[in-house]
């Protein structure tokens, strides 16, 4: 027992170490030039050592796709339970602000997630669904949740026709009975927030245009957020 542990825990000492590298690896070379005979060199093994760990690039990838959306899920749901749970308006901010402030701290991170494809691969959805739509689900659920309790201002939202289809797939992936309108609300707030991030992170709004990108993305938030009281 003692040889089975002790393997478990070298295995587990070098798939971090790889992931660690692997991080390394997309802030100075980009998604695209990940490569695990890089990795291996740095490392000091022959390659084949790491292909019994992690058995090609694109495991790779979906390794460091799972990591990076764990680690800024965590940091969404470390903000919401910081954040007054009578308060919704409060809580978005707190998760939002946590969002932003990992893709700036991280931003080849962000990148991976939210930047362009990665040329050649296919994350499989079986391993990267359920952590990549973590925040998401967080996103729905309290906004659900404001507008069980009376806090959501949505009844000027319309929604028709084959969109409230849709929202039904939704409403049972999620197993939220969040309205039609409250949808159009959660997905208004995800779609600022993913955008808004990605426009900072990624230069789009150009080197001089704003001195503090920071006010801008609060005055973006409070304008997605303006229909949750509290």
């Amino acid at each position: 027992m003692a040889t089975v542990s002790k393997r478990a825990q070298n295995r587990a000492a070098m798939e971090s170490e790889i992931r660690r590298l692997g991080r390394e690896h997309l802030r100075t070379q980009g998604a695209a030039g990940l490569s695990l005979r890089a990795i291996a060199r740095d490392l000091g093994v022959v390659s084949s050592a790491v292909y019994r760990y992690v058995p090609s690039r694109d495991d790779l990838l979906t390794m460091l796709l799972v990591e990076a959306y764990t680690d800024v899920a965590d940091a969404v749901d470390s903000a919401l339970d910081a954040s007054d749970p009578d308060r919704p308006r409060e809580r978005l901010t707190a998760a939002v602000r946590a969002l932003r402030a990992w893709a700036v701290d991280d931003p080849s991170r962000w990148a991976l997630l939210y930047g362009s494809p990665v040329p050649g691969y296919a994350a499989p959805a079986e391993a990267t669904v359920a952590p990549g739509t973590r925040v998401v689900a967080t996103l729905i659920g309290e906004v659900a949740a404001a507008e069980a309790r009376g806090l959501l201002d949505a009844h000027d939202i319309v929604v028709t026709g084959a969109l409230t289809l849709e929202f039904d797939v939704i409403r049972s992936e999620f197993g939220s009975p969040i309205s039609d309108a409250a949808l159009v609300v959660a997905t208004t707030i995800w779609a600022t927030t993913i955008g808004a991030i990605s426009l900072e992170v990624f230069g789009q709004y150009g080197a001089d245009t704003f001195a503090d990108p920071r006010q801008l993305f609060e005055a973006q938030i409070a304008r997605a957020l303006s229909a949750l009281r509290n």
